[in-house]
């Protein structure tokens, strides 16, 4: 019975060195990624930009048209079916949701027209098409063409099953973090 006892004491001590060896492991994924996202790096997993690491880089300026940024939208009504439908990954922005990499098309005072595709100030915006089911066969409704108010921008990708200001309008600048900086990044 002396030999069983000792090779179930050598298997326990085996068995705690394997858990230590898996805290430790862990504990450093955590601190990784607790440090990524203090030095404002970010994982993209969305079609909208390419998938990869991304960085958030502070914005010292206005916000200018062709920027690409990282946003939070607001939490609107329009929001939360887009998240109930499944087109925004869960986040820390308002409504639950993963802050947004988009373009900036158009900023205050210019005039986003909505057709066929959307027009900034009487110029298409290259792939811009409209489509008006998703994926899933569900109807989308097209933003109706304005003038974005001061404080807001337009926001657009070029990912033909984008859902951005073409469906939500203008959104407030105010949830802009900065801008976005392809890290190490790959397109599918």
């Amino acid at each position: 019975m002396t030999a069983g006892a000792g090779t179930r004491r050598a298997m326990t001590a085996q068995q705690r060195r394997a858990a230590g060896i898996i805290f430790m492991a862990a504990l450093v994924v955590i601190l990784a990624i607790g440090t990524g996202l203090a030095g404002g790096y970010r994982i993209n997993l969305t079609p909208s930009e390419p998938l990869g690491v991304w960085r958030i880089v502070p914005l010292h300026r206005p916000v200018a048209v062709n920027d690409l940024v990282f946003i939070c939208p607001p939490a609107t009504a329009e929001m939360r079916e887009a998240r109930a439908r499944g087109y925004f990954r869960s986040g820390f922005c308002p409504g639950g949701v993963a802050p947004l990499i988009k373009t900036v098309i158009a900023v205050a005072g210019q005039n986003a027209e909505i057709g066929a595709s959307v027009s900034v100030d009487g110029r298409v915006v290259v792939s811009s098409s409209l489509t008006l089911r998703d994926g899933k066969g569900r109807p989308l409704t097209p933003f109706p063409s304005g003038i974005v108010p001061q404080g807001y921008v337009f926001l657009h990708s070029s990912f033909p099953g984008s859902y951005d200001s073409r469906y939500f309008g203008p959104v407030p600048i105010s949830g802009i973090f900065g801008l976005a900086q392809e890290v190490f990044t790959y397109v599918p």
